[in-house]
């Protein structure tokens, strides 16, 4: 079910918007504080698909929703147009606003292009194949076969602002489907034909960053540029759309908020992306080619270096098609081009990288992503390389630069030019043949600058790429999902208990959220120690913000909810003290939380402490230990996977 239409009928049947005074969560279920409980239908909660079950506690209406309670709290909020507190995923907004710029940016561009990377590589593979048939002479251009697989290979990166779109808004916490539609908006066919009549302004005249402008908005001159595959124009349009969309939220009416809110974000952001956002991006793109074509003639080795060593830098940021134009006036007036001719190396850099992140990684998540990201490089596609491997360990995309950079320089030296257009990898080579000449030195300077560039980054990359201590820091950290059917890669493992202290059975737990097993199975622990320990090796994948609770999502799948004490987000973090962040991999036995049970108790909770395997039913049963005490050496938990 989607989030939002839980949310609205969560508030619906918790009393309507008017009968809460606030709305908050902890790890497990939203607190509500109503104005009356009696209005809210406690039974239908309790049936609904959404719900776990409904607690009335302390004054609050508690319903619990589970795992997904943070994204159901954003729901609630947005749809209820309710005061948000602060969470656990602001906390984890927080830590990453601590970052760097750089770090920050790859980051964020990183987890957008991650959905799409499968598909991305598959279109990519089959616009190469495409590519490999026409350069052996199996198909022809005019062939209804090789426009069909065209067609099948290119549309998606055509249209890819759509689809980045949609991925670029849920990132910035806007409505993915308003992304789409701003992407509609700039790839749109109509766009290119829009036009009130002949040129009547010319910005830049005489300049590499002549503009005419041909139709206006409102009086406003707008500068139509070409979005199709484009990536910065709609990722800086879906983080602004997001903001003019919560501003509208807060706003609008909720009875028209609906239609209204969409309406207006678009009639705003794209708009502002015709004028400010795109113009910008392509004159950036613009100068920076004519800055690169005038570095080569004053120094070819030092542009080979530049342009091979920062191409893939500037595939990034989408200011490389800024040379395209440069590169096809060579074409047409010279009868070759040595621009573009020296960023030939960078996609065999590229998958030189890749190759060795994908022989030394010891993780099964980025294996898999990495062997169709080389074949996909090997045609010419980078982009799931660089997106999807190397630029989230960051390490690597680095040391790619550095051989495209060498590659470069020996593409320039030996004079190698590119004759005429042609696809793009490995079938590229033959459009640096000689039209007279034939084969001839730069010919074979290309052949070893791809050579050399391979080679350089594989080497600094296996030897140097810190790969499997980057991937632990990554967008990429190994989790539970595969990457296509998103079901869960289980096995059996030991877990140990993360307490010392007395074993309680669950049933007894003094919460019937944890007792009746609602949450799933596992056993209550009262502790005669304030520490917790990793259960297992794996990764946080939950700390809430007041540090009462953490889940753990081991190497072999088990997700692992540890609730310090009863009711304890109360505490607002006071006695806790954590000792590792959301997003971190630990090793069994490696401590998380300290907490100071005597203060706990004397402030009026109960520490007992229920730690929960919240995928229960992933797995065919567990043993559960029947010891009366146990430290944090003792297995509490042994799974045993399902049969398929």
């Amino acid at each position: 079910m989607e989030y939002n239409q839980l949310a609205k009928e969560i508030i619906e049947l918790v009393g309507g918007r008017k009968n809460v005074n606030r709305v908050s969560h902890c790890i497990t279920r939203l607190r509500f504080v109503l104005k009356d409980n009696s209005k809210a239908d406690k039974e239908a909660l309790e049936n609904h698909d959404g719900v776990v079950t409904v607690r009335i506690s302390g004054g609050q209406y508690q319903v619990v929703i589970g795992n997904h309670v943070p994204d159901v709290y954003k729901a609630v909020v947005q749809e209820g147009n309710f005061e948000a507190e602060k969470d656990g995923e602001e906390d984890a907004q927080d830590e990453e606003d601590k970052k760097g710029p750089l770090s920050q940016f790859i980051d964020i561009i990183s987890n957008i292009f991650l959905p799409v990377l499968p598909f991305l590589m598959a279109t990519g593979i089959i616009k190469g194949f495409n590519s490999m048939f026409l350069a052996f002479g199996w198909l022809s251009e005019t062939s209804g076969t090789y426009q069909i697989l065209n067609v099948i290979g290119d549309g998606f990166f055509t249209f890819l602002p759509i689809f980045l779109g949609y991925c670029a808004m849920k990132r910035f916490g806007g409505t993915p489907f308003l992304g789409m539609a701003i992407a509609a908006a700039l790839v749109h066919p109509n766009l290119a034909g829009i036009s009130d009549s002949e040129p009547y302004m010319t910005l830049f005249s005489g300049t590499i960053l002549e503009s005419p402008i041909q139709v206006s908005f409102l009086g406003i001159p707008i500068i139509l540029m070409t979005y199709t595959s484009s990536v910065i124009p709609i990722i800086l349009s879906a983080y602004f759309g997001a903001k003019i969309e919560k501003f509208f939220s807060r706003v609008i009416p909720q009875v028209i908020k609906s239609f209204i809110v969409p309406m207006l974000t678009l009639l705003v952001i794209v708009p502002l992306t015709f004028i400010i956002i795109g113009p910008l991006s392509t004159w950036l793109a613009q100068g920076l080619g004519a800055l690169i074509q005038s570095s080569y003639e004053l120094a070819p080795v030092v542009a080979g270096l530049v342009v091979g060593g920062f191409w893939q830098v500037l595939v990034i940021f989408g200011v490389h098609w800024g040379i395209i134009p440069i590169y096809y006036n060579n074409l047409a007036v010279q009868g070759f081009d040595m621009l573009v001719a020296m960023t030939f190396a960078a996609s065999f850099a590229q998958i030189g990288a890749v190759l060795a992140v994908w022989i030394k990684t010891k993780n099964q998540k980025l294996k898999r992503l990495s062997f169709p990201a080389f074949i996909s490089g090997f045609f010419g596609i980078t982009e799931p390389a660089i997106y999807g491997v190397t630029l989230p360990l960051k390490t690597p995309f680095v040391m790619s630069c550095i051989g495209s950079a060498v590659g470069g320089a020996i593409i320039a030296v030996t004079g190698a030019a590119l004759y005429s257009a042609g696809p793009l990898g490995v079938f590229k080579i033959p459009t640096y043949i000689h039209p007279e000449h034939g084969i001839d030195g730069g010919f074979y300077g290309m052949l070893i600058a791809i050579l050399i560039a391979f080679v350089i980054a594989f080497l600094l990359t296996y030897f140097f790429g810190q790969i499997n201590k980057q991937a632990e820091k990554s967008a990429l950290k190994e989790d539970t999902d595969t990457l296509s059917s998103g079901t869960k890669t289980l096995s059996a493992e030991n877990l140990n208990s993360p307490l010392t202290g007395a074993v309680i059975p669950l049933s007894e737990v003094p919460d019937e959220v944890f007792s009746t097993g609602a949450m799933g199975n596992g056993i209550g622990i009262s502790p005669s120690e304030g520490k917790v320990y990793a259960p297992a090796d794996g990764t946080v994948t939950t700390l809430f913000r007041t540090k009462h609770a953490v889940g753990i999502t081991t190497n072999h799948g088990a997700e692992v909810l540890i609730h310090i004490g009863m009711d304890t987000v109360e505490l607002e973090g006071e006695h806790f003290t954590a000792h590792v962040a959301q997003g971190d991999t630990v090793k069994q036995g490696d401590l998380l939380v300290e907490f100071d049970i005597t203060a706990i108790e004397d402030a009026g909770y109960s520490v007992v402490t229920p730690v929960i395997l919240t995928n229960t039913n992933d797995y065919e049963e567990l043993e559960i230990t029947t010891s009366n005490s146990v430290t944090n050496e003792d297995f509490i938990i042994i799974t045993k996977e399902k049969n398929n």
